[in-house]
């Protein structure tokens, strides 16, 4: 059994363990572990990431992996190679040698004499993601995963492509990794960290330039994509997600695929550990997560195989707004299965709107700014990042209303339309949103999917659309739990472009809908919370001493003479110094999406990094830039990356490249 809060371990702090590989590559660890496990072995628990544990996830670290120290293991936090404090290059995400690394480590630390030789892997997003794909191949030592804001299929829910259109988080994504894989090691640590950091630089691939030469479901993306083999994972999962993050099908899925035994929690957060996650109501998730790891890692009875199979988050539907600090709704618990079960109704789409009987023959021609409502793709940086209120989008839409609600209605699981449709272009793509509308006119985004109709049949096999031949498509949308008030109504909107979410079709099409439907599953009223979690708990917040203050900004531009439309995103991340070791670290970023209504091929992004990194008397500095643009057959990247050291140029490099248009 889980031990009682008296009896909690002392424990000690590695903060530079090597770990060398079989290649006689060092890998950096931060170990925290009870100071006697090595006369009591204790289970260890590794996160396996490129963000740095020095300075990048310090502050969620310091409140998670010492909690479960305490508690009787050992937390293992890994620089994953070309990273941090690691020796080596990354070449792209979840490579073969990043999973080959982690097994290599898995082994190591089941040898250890600290460790009694169960090991479980644990991550959010990127380390979410190799947690599933290592379990996949099965290291002997590796008994339990917890899984959280990660995605079963690299093609279809990743920040690459979603319904086989481009997302424009493809370049922000890329621009990220760009800055972030650009930082040094820190100085105090390594002696030969400049010569790491000028091999690491010189080495660093521009990631957009590989995702976008792979622009249909090829092997590329199936490798790491455990949707291909769900029986592969063998290792207990507990899998987290939130409805304010991007990875909101894979809990779902994993709860009905994995043949191991798999348990899935969803709640109302974004890209966050649900212990200090937002919107609240957080929950005890360490605790949650104890009961998992003493389970599996343990051998203790700590009832988690009684626990229901799919715990979610029923959201009472609110008003618009850019950002909540926290989501009335309840708890609901599905004892097997997740969502698949549920009753469903369908309600067709009319010249009369949703749910009505009759004739369909709706035109569709939206400009090419529709979408900027929409929100980030991914909210994780903590500013005004959600859906605002979509009724300016919906005006560029061809909109479909249910009569006022007779009832409350629970949407649990996720929406399917079907739709008949013809294009006037070879190419085009539609975004249908589901919208919960309020009796004085504001709409709130419950869901979404999009669609590159040249994908309608195959991922894998794109082909054309024959100009003014209707075809039958079906689309689901993104999972979700939203009680629809009674009074209320819902609404499909449907619109053919949604910038800046995803990139723009070469040629703008008209489309005409002759046909459609829309399938919702429904859940039986909920009136109080079905399950109970424990209060958050964690260890003490990070020791810093802040010198610049964080801060988030979103703006839309017009300008009036060119017509041009240009969202700019501002993220300062502040600068501060940690109390311990005393590194000093912060950065900038900033993004903008220009467009002009009437023209796909004015579509730009442009993304711009600092990071700041200060030792003593040192001061090492990058700065990363980079563009993307299109016409009418390829894409055109552009890319900068320099370095400094004291203000004084240490490192410069820049890229061209253009690819072909895969029917994108």
């Amino acid at each position: 059994m889980t031990q009682p809060k008296n009896s909690l371990s002392e424990i000690e702090e590695v903060p530079d363990q090597g770990i060398i590989l079989s290649d006689g590559c060092r890998l950096s660890a931060r170990i925290w572990r009870p100071v006697d496990a090595a006369q009591h072995p204790v289970p260890a628990i590794l996160e396996y990431l490129p963000y740095r544990k020095r300075d990048g996830t310090t502050a969620r670290d310091a409140l998670t992996h010492p909690w479960f120290a305490k508690r009787g293991y050992a937390c293992i936090r890994v620089d994953m190679r070309g990273n941090g404090d690691s020796q080596g290059v990354m070449e792209d995400e979840y490579t073969q040698q990043e999973l080959d690394d982690a097994v290599e480590v898995i082994e190591w630390l089941a040898q250890q004499p600290w460790c009694s030789g169960a090991v479980g892997m644990m991550g959010i997003s990127w380390g979410g993601f190799n947690a599933l794909q290592v379990a996949a191949l099965q290291p002997a030592p590796l008994k339990a995963i917890i899984t959280l804001c990660s995605t079963a299929d690299r093609y279809a829910d990743d920040i690459h492509y979603k319904g086989g259109c481009l997302l424009n988080e493809n370049l922000g994504w890329g621009a990220t990794m760009w800055s972030y894989s650009s930082r040094p090691p820190d100085p105090a640590l390594r002696d030969d960290w400049r010569e790491m950091w000028l091999q690491r630089l010189k080495a660093e691939p521009f990631l957009p330039s590989v995702w976008l030469r792979h622009q249909t479901r090829d092997a590329y993306w199936r490798h790491g994509s455990v949707c291909e083999d769900p029986g592969a994972i063998r290792p207990a999962t507990l899998a987290v997600g939130g409805w304010g993050d991007a990875y909101k099908n894979t809990v779902p899925w994993l709860v009905e695929n994995l043949t191991a035994p798999a348990k899935g929690i969803v709640g109302p957060w974004v890209h966050k550990y649900p212990h200090f996650a937002v919107p609240e109501p957080r929950i005890g998730f360490l605790q949650e997560a104890l009961r998992w790891w003493d389970r599996w890692l343990k051998g203790a009875e700590t009832g988690v195989e009684q626990d229901p199979a799919y715990r979610a988050y029923l959201m009472d539907g609110v008003r618009p707004a850019r950002w909540y600090a926290e989501r009335p709704g309840r708890w609901i618990a599905e004892d097997t299965g997740a969502t698949s079960h549920l009753p469903t109704v369908t309600l067709p789409l009319s010249d009369t709107g949703l749910g009505m009987d009759g004739p369909l023959d709706a035109r569709i021609r939206s400009p090419h700014h529709c979408g900027m409502d929409g929100g980030e793709y991914c909210a994780i940086w903590l500013g005004p990042d959600m859906p605002g209120d979509q009724r300016a989008d919906d005006a560029l839409s061809a909109c479909f209303d249910t009569v006022p609600l007779a009832e409350d209605m629970n949407l649990v699981g996720a929406p399917r339309i079907r739709l008949t449709l013809a294009a006037d272009r070879t190419q085009a793509q539609i975004a249908v949103r589901l919208n919960h509308v309020h009796p004085d006119g504001a709409s709130t985004r419950i869901t979404y999917g999009v669609l590159n109709l040249t994908h309608r049949d195959s991922h894998a096999n794109p082909r054309p659309l024959t100009p003014g031949e209707p075809c039958d498509i079906a689309l689901d949308l993104d999972h979700v739990a939203y009680r629809v008030p009674k009074g209320h109504r819902l609404r499909i909107a449907i619109s053919s472009a949604y910038w800046p979410l995803i990139w723009p079709t070469p040629e703008t099409a008209d489309l005409h809908l002759s046909g459609g439907s829309l399938t919702l599953p429904l859940r039986p009223r909920a009136d109080g919370d079905e399950c109970v979690f424990p209060p958050p708990d964690a260890e003490a917040a990070w020791q810093v001493r802040h010198l610049r203050p964080s801060n988030h900004a979103r703006r839309v531009e017009t300008d009036m003479t060119t017509g041009l439309i240009h969202l700019v995103i501002e993220d300062d991340f502040g600068l501060v110094q940690d109390a311990d070791h005393g590194l000093i670290s912060g950065g900038t970023a900033q993004e903008k999406w220009t467009i002009h209504p009437d023209d796909s091929l004015s579509a730009r992004g442009e993304c711009a990094w600092v990071q700041e990194l200060e030792r003593d008397a040192l001061r090492l500095r990058t700065e990363a830039r980079c563009a993307m643009w299109s016409d009418q057959t390829h894409f055109h990247l552009r890319a900068t990356l320099d370095a400094f050291e004291n203000d004084a140029p240490v490192f410069s490099k820049s890229l061209e490249d253009s690819i072909p248009r895969n029917q994108m």
